[in-house]
């Protein structure tokens, strides 16, 4: 196996080549940001040295990644060796036909003349047949009238009917074809100008093609095996997912796509097609490098006593979603994100054959699907949105890690929203939010206090004192109906300094939460409501700040 590539382009004519062979795409591996792409087939080798032409191929294909391979078919030559091989590109006048997505405006008007002038001509060809036809039909008419008189067989009235039809189809076709000469010559005047207005403002762009040229070596005649690989730029995939709950929301169904798009300049049609997360462009270069200078400066005595301190939010995943009013459903404008594979490359194979055209379109793929037992839950996070939403957690089943990727949310037999599924390895819980429920309504309030304790310049403290109500409303007063469970989260600063302290304030906070406050802050509140019932939740903590704090 050998490399030698070498562009062709724009250095003279090219010498004469024997007729490509047609080498179909058989295998596509897709990237992040470009594929790769594997041509297989049999030729007819000659015994010695020889020069294979293979295509078309696409005109983008990179030049460092061509690789040529020969195999000995069955009852082929016993020792084949590829010496070269090399992409060739020339320029050749455009094909007739429709002008292609960018042609100008002129272009487009010269394509339509064309069309209708050429129409014009058939129905001009049509028009001058019948007038023969009619012609040869008063021709034999007359000679009708010429025998029959002489043979003294007269039949007037015959004969003036016959003459009158011809009169009166003769002069309707020649009236078509007069109009018809005159649409002909205004077509051809302005075919002309549009063309010379094409030629004064435009050229004529020529055609990129492509071939794979091969230089083979084979010790005796016979058919082998050609296979050539190389990358392709204009290609990419994403994962997407179709989440959807059983009937009794005991199991959930998720769906594994992967949404292609390519525009390599060919179709991929009936190949292999496998999923990579690699990225064979990521290490193309060493990082740049900047001088960083580090001065040490001698700190004020004021700032040594000072501690400053500033507040940062962190995201902290609760309902398995993603989107910034915690329903579930991405905004209109959210986008596929790029291929997170957790620092490790994956390779997805699709199940059977695919076609991918070449129009810049996503095409979904089916990867895989599975089935698994889920916990339902009612859950809210009130300062991120007022719904309350039915949440989903299940086990991966699917035999492969789930890639980060939307994920389309149906229950009930109908779309419910967009959601955003993160890295979940195998046999890790997933966690999908399937919209909010009407039937509930949370409404927040919060209230800010700060005052000192502590005498002045000895153990002064600023206190900050916050209280979060939160009022929980189930809307539904059907009697029959059975208690429902509402998980409600909220979230209490964390410190990471000890010159402040956070706490919650034991008598002001009706009903305590279920387990405190966790590591990150989180407390956590189940509550049992009965249809038409209306629960309030008090949540009091306090910010303490030592004296030398700034910034809260």
């Amino acid at each position: 196996m050998t490399n030698a590539p070498r562009n062709t382009a724009g250095h003279g004519a090219p010498a004469p080549r024997p007729e490509p062979v047609p080498l179909p795409v058989t295998a596509v591996t897709c990237m992040e940001d470009r594929a790769q792409v594997e041509r297989h087939g049999s030729v007819g080798l000659a015994a010695g040295a020889q020069r294979l032409l293979v295509g078309p191929v696409t005109p983008l294909a990179v030049d460092r990644s061509l690789r040529a391979e020969v195999s000995a078919g069955d009852g082929g030559p016993g020792g084949v060796r590829v010496v070269d091989a090399r992409v060739v590109r020339t320029y050749a006048p455009p094909r007739p036909g429709h002008p292609g997505d960018d042609a100008s405006g002129l272009s487009r008007r010269v394509h339509v003349l064309e069309e209708e002038l050429r129409d014009a001509r058939w129905l001009r060809q049509r028009l001058e047949s019948g007038l023969a036809v009619v012609a040869r039909a008063r021709a034999d008419l007359y000679r009708d009238i010429a025998e029959g008189a002489g043979a003294g067989a007269a039949d007037p009235e015959r004969w003036a009917g016959g003459l009158e039809r011809t009169d009166d189809e003769d002069e309707a076709r020649a009236g078509e074809l007069h109009v018809l000469r005159r649409r002909l010559l205004r077509l051809e005047e302005e075919l002309g100008d549009t063309r010379q207005a094409l030629r004064r403002t435009e050229e004529e762009p020529q055609e990129l093609t492509a071939a794979v040229e091969v230089v083979v070596e084979a010790d005796r005649a016979g058919p082998a095996l050609l296979r050539l690989t190389h990358l392709v730029p204009c290609a990419l995939w994403r994962p997407a997912y179709r989440a959807t709950p059983a009937g009794d929301e005991r199991s959930v169904c998720l769906e594994t796509d992967a949404v292609v798009w390519q525009r390599t300049g060919e179709d991929w049609k009936g190949v292999r097609l496998s999923l990579s997360t690699a990225r064979p462009t990521l290490a193309a270069g060493p990082p740049a490098l900047y001088e960083d200078e580090l001065v040490l400066r001698e700190r004020s005595a004021a700032k040594r006593r000072t501690v400053e301190v500033d507040l940062r939010e962190e995201e902290v995943r609760t309902v398995g979603d993603e989107s910034s009013d915690g329903s579930g459903t991405a905004g209109a404008d959210a986008e596929l994100p790029g291929l997170s594979d957790g620092g490790e490359v994956r390779v997805m194979t699709a199940a059977a054959p695919v076609d991918v055209a070449c129009d810049g379109r996503p095409h979904r793929v089916r990867l895989s699907a599975f089935t698994a037992p889920c916990r339902t839950a009612l859950e809210c996070a009130p300062e991120l949105s007022p719904l309350v939403v039915r949440v989903a957690r299940a086990v991966n089943g699917a035999g492969h890690v789930l890639l980060a990727g939307p994920v389309d949310l149906v229950r009930g037999g109908g779309f419910t929203g967009r959601g955003e599924l993160p890295f979940t390895g195998r046999g890790e819980e997933v966690s999908l939010a399937f919209g909010g429920e009407d039937t509930y309504r949370v409404v927040r309030h919060v209230e800010e206090s700060r005052g000192t304790a502590g005498l002045g310049g000895v153990n002064h403290r600023t206190v900050i004192t916050r209280t979060v109500r939160l009022f929980v409303s189930r809307l539904d007063s059907s009697p029959e109906g059975e208690t429902a469970v509402v998980v409600v989260r909220e979230r209490v600063p964390v410190s990471e300094v000890s010159a402040v302290e956070v706490r919650l304030r034991g008598g002001a906070c009706l009903p305590e939460p279920d387990e405190g406050v966790d590591a990150e802050g989180m407390v956590r509140y189940t509550l049992r409501l009965a249809p038409g019932e209306r629960r309030e939740i008090t949540l009091a903590y306090e910010l303490t700040a030592a004296a030398g704090v700034v910034g809260l």
